[in-house]
């Protein structure tokens, strides 16, 4: 094999391996991939290959069309969706797919990942988009490419640069992010999978503090003092 594809294979791999180190992805849930673009070849994790299974050889390459060209074992079934973002957004070089928990919480809820503070805003350049549902036709069709092109067209009908927010919430399914390459795009992978839970949380706090009344002064009182005062009385001492 060219060692360049060899060194896709590798590098696809440790793309792979790092999801489950940074705790995205349970049993074969998500994928990374990486495209070389002079060659026209796209590295993919294997569909359905456990994680402690995967091994750099397994990993498989497939041209723009989707035909394997190095490998024995069927590429993700997510393929086609990250093909149709190669060919679309082409200033990217690298994907990742999880079902993230908090992520997808918000892809459920077809929400858009609103922007609240700076953690999102350093990567993220404002609200990271959901896509509208897929059609019943759109999914008994060719569904993981229609996956691909709704995502296309929620950036096209935003108005929103790729490069800007490297990242999606598929409606009802689960977060899509890219980067200059495989492991760029698990870093903003991480980055989104945090911002999310952090936006979940900022929601909570601020329907709690509408809802909540602070504690008492007395009570407040009585709890710092009974261990901090002149005369505390708490513990042994």
């Amino acid at each position: 094999m060219d060692n360049a594809l060899r060194h896709l294979q590798e590098k696809v791999y440790e793309a792979n391996m790092a999801l489950v180190r940074h705790g995205l992805v349970v049993l074969t849930w998500g994928n990374a991939s990486e495209i070389d673009r002079e060659l026209g070849i796209c590295g993919i994790k294997p569909s359905g290959v456990p994680y402690e299974e995967l091994r750099p050889e397994h990993i498989v390459l497939v041209d723009m069309e989707g035909k394997v060209v190095e490998g024995d074992l069927r590429p993700s079934s997510d393929t086609p969706t990250h093909l149709v973002l190669y060919q679309q957004f082409s200033g990217i070089g690298g994907i990742v797919h999880t079902h993230s928990r908090y992520a997808t919480a918000w892809a459920q809820a077809m929400r858009p990942l609103p922007c609240f503070g700076t953690t999102h805003a350093d990567v993220f350049y404002g609200a990271v988009p959901c896509t509208r549902p897929l059609t019943e036709e759109e999914i008994s069709g060719d569904y993981e490419r229609h996956t691909g092109l709704v995502i296309v067209e929620t950036f096209q009908n935003l108005g929103i640069d790729p490069l800007h927010v490297p990242a999606v919430l598929v409606a009802q399914h689960a977060p899509f992010v890219w980067g200059e390459n495989a492991a760029k795009a698990v870093e903003t992978a991480v980055t989104l999978e945090e911002v999310a839970a952090i936006a979940l949380w900022t929601q909570v706090a601020q329907e709690a503090w509408q809802k909540l009344s602070p504690v008492s002064q007395a009570l407040l009182d009585k709890h710092f003092w009974r261990k901090h005062g002149e005369g505390a009385y708490y513990g042994q001492g």
